[in-house]
C-alpha cells in the first residue's frame, strides 16, 4: 500500500474516532459529526484515487462511482432535512438497514473470486450473513416502530424455530468455505440468513425495541469490519470496529438497565404474556385542571420532568423548555429524569431535548435521580409510560416486572399527562395513574403545555 493512501486512512481513522468522542456532548456533537465526515470523505477520495489497481475502463467506473454517491448524498441530505423528531428512530432502523445490505452485496460480489482462498472466503460469508441479518431485522424494526407492523408475530415454537434456522445458517457457512461451492448455494445462504433476520425480530416488542435497535446497529458495524478486513480497508475496519463496538456496549449497557439478560430480549418476546394474571388495580383516576397544576408547580421548590414518547410525537420539546425556564424564572429548581429506554430508539429522549437547546447537565440518569424523587415536590410525566410504571416492581405478572424504573411515585406530588388512558408502548396498565398522589392532566402535550407557561406567567 502506497504511504499517502496509508496517511489518508490514518486521517480517515483519527477524525472518525475524535468526531465519536466529540458526539458525546450538545456542545461539540455538530463539530464531531462534521469531522468525521471530513474523515469519510477523505477516505473515498483516497480509495478512489490512490488504489494501485485501477484496471480497465476506469473512467466509466468513476462515472458510477460518482453517480451512486451524487444520488446517495442528495436522498439522504433531503431525508435528514425533512424527517421529523418522532421519525428518527425509523430512519436510524432504514439506514442501519442499508448498511447491512451494503456488506450483503460486498459478500455477494467478492465470493466467486476467492474461492480456493480459506480466509477471504470465510470473512466474506460472515460479513455477508450478518449484513443480511442486519438488514432484514432493520426493516422489520422500521415496521414496527411506524405501526406498519404494530402486533409482535409470534409463530408457535418460535424458539425451536430460530434455532434450528440459526444452527442451519452456521452450518451452510461452514460448508460452503469448506467446499467452496456455486453462487446458487450463495443465493441460497443469503436467503436464509434474510429469513433468520426476519424471525430474529418478529417476536420482539414493547420496551425491548430500543435494544434491538442497538444490537442490529452493532452486527452492522461488525459486517462493515468483516468488508474493511477483506479489501485491506483501515479506515473501514476502524468505522466498523467503532460501529459494532458501540452498538454492543450500548445493549448490555441497556440490558443491565432493564434488569434483564440479552437471551430473555431476544428469546423472550416481550408482551407475550407473563405466566399468571396481573394484579388488579385499587383506586380510581382524578384529573387536574391547568390552573391547579400551575400553582402547584409555581409554589414547589424543586420539580422535576419525565420525558417520553409523546413528548416527541407532540413536538413539545421547546414548549417544555419554555416551561422549564418559567419555573426556574420563579425560583424553582428544575431537571428531567431519563429512562436509558425512554423513547423508541437510545439516546431519544437526550436528542429531542437537545434540539430545544435544554442544557446536557439538567439531564439525570436513572440512577442518580431516583434517590432525589422523595425530596421532589412536583413529578411532570410526559408522554411516559412504562418507564414509570411501579409494575415493574410490585407484579410478577407483569412483562415488565424486574425492569428499573424512575421511582416518581416516591414524589409528593405527581402529573401525569396523557392524550387518554391508553396502554403504553408495552401494551399493559400502568399502576401510577391509581396512585392517591397522581393527578391526570389529559390533552394534547403542546397544548397542555403551552396553556401551563401561560398561567404561570400570569401569576
Amino acid at each position: 500500500m502506497n504511504t499517502p493512501l496509508i496517511l489518508s486512512y490514518l486521517i480517515g481513522s483519527i477524525t472518525f474516532v475524535v468526531g465519536l468522542k466529540m458526539l458525546s456532548h450538545p456542545d461539540t456533537a455538530r463539530r464531531g459529526n462534521l469531522l468525521a465526515a471530513f474523515g469519510m470523505v477523505v477516505a473515498i477520495i483516497a480509495t478512489i484515487f490512490l488504489t494501485e489497481h485501477h484496471g480497465e475502463g476506469f473512467q466509466t467506473k468513476l462515472m458510477w462511482i460518482f453517480a451512486g454517491i451524487a444520488i446517495g448524498t442528495v436522498a439522504g441530505w433531503i431525508t435528514a432535512k425533512r424527517v421529523e423528531m418522532t421519525k428518527m428512530p425509523e430512519l436510524v432502523c432504514l439506514f442501519n438497514g442499508m448498511g447491512g445490505a451494503c456488506a450483503a452485496l460486498i459478500g455477494l460480489m467478492e465470493y466467486e473470486h476467492n474461492i480456493g482462498n480459506t480466509l477471504n472466503l470465510a470473512t466474506i460469508i460472515a460479513g455477508m450473513i450478518i449484513g443480511s441479518i442486519s438488514f432484514s431485522g432493520s426493516i422489520v424494526a422500521f415496521l414496527k416502530l411506524n405501526g406498519t407492523m404494530n402486533k409482535p408475530i409470534r409463530l408457535p415454537f418460535y424458539n425451536i424455530i430460530n434455532s434450528i434456522v440459526m444452527i442451519a445458517v452456521i452450518a451452510f457457512s461452514i460448508w460452503l468455505v469448506a467446499t467452496g461451492q456455486s453462487m446458487i448455494m450463495v443465493y441460497a445462504l443469503f436467503a436464509l440468513a434474510v429469513i433468520y433476520g426476519l424471525l430474529f425480530v418478529f417476536p420482539i416488542g414493547g420496551a425491548d425495541m430500543p435494544v434491538v435497535i442497538s444490537l442490529l446497529n452493532s452486527f452492522t458495524g461488525l459486517a462493515a469490519a468483516f468488508g474493511g478486513f477483506l479489501y485491506g480497508n483501515q479506515v473501514m475496519l476502524t468505522g466498523g470496529i467503532l460501529v459494532g463496538s458501540a452498538g454492543t456496549i450500548l445493549t448490555f449497557a441497556m440490558c443491565k438497565a432493564m434488569n434483564r439478560p440479552l437471551s430473555n430480549v431476544i428469546f423472550g418476546a416481550f408482551g407475550g404474556g407473563a405466566g399468571g394474571a396481573a394484579q388488579e388495580i385499587d383506586g380510581s383516576i382524578k384529573d387536574i385542571s391547568i390552573y391547579d397544576t400551575a400553582v402547584l408547580c409555581n409554589y414547589a421548590s424543586k420539580v422535576t420532568i419525565v420525558p417520553g414518547y409523546g413528548l416527541a410525537v407532540a413536538q413539545a420539546q421547546h414548549i417544555i423548555h419554555e416551561l422549564e425556564k418559567t419555573l426556574e424564572a420563579a425560583g424553582v429548581e428544575v431537571k428531567y429524569a431519563i429512562h436509558p429506554v425512554a423513547g423508541r430508539m437510545p439516546g431519544h429522549m437526550n436528542v429531542l431535548l437537545a434540539e430545544s437547546n435544554v442544557a446536557y447537565e439538567k439531564l439525570v440518569e436513572m440512577d442518580d435521580i431516583n434517590p432525589e424523587f422523595p425530596n421532589t415536590d412536583v413529578v411532570i410525566v410526559v408522554g411516559a409510560n412504562d418507564v414509570v410504571n411501579p409494575a415493574a416492581k410490585t407484579d410478577p405478572a407483569s412483562p415488565i416486572f424486574g425492569m428499573p424504573i424512575l421511582d416518581v411515585e416516591q414524589a409528593k406530588h405527581i402529573i401525569v399527562n396523557k392524550r387518554s388512558m391508553n396502554a403504553g408502548y408495552a401494551g399493559i396498565d400502568n399502576h401510577l395513574f391509581y396512585n392517591p398522589k397522581t393527578s391526570m392532566l389529559f390533552g394534547d402535550a403542546k397544548d397542555v403545555l403551552t396553556k401551563l407557561v401561560a398561567e404561570l406567567k400570569a401569576m
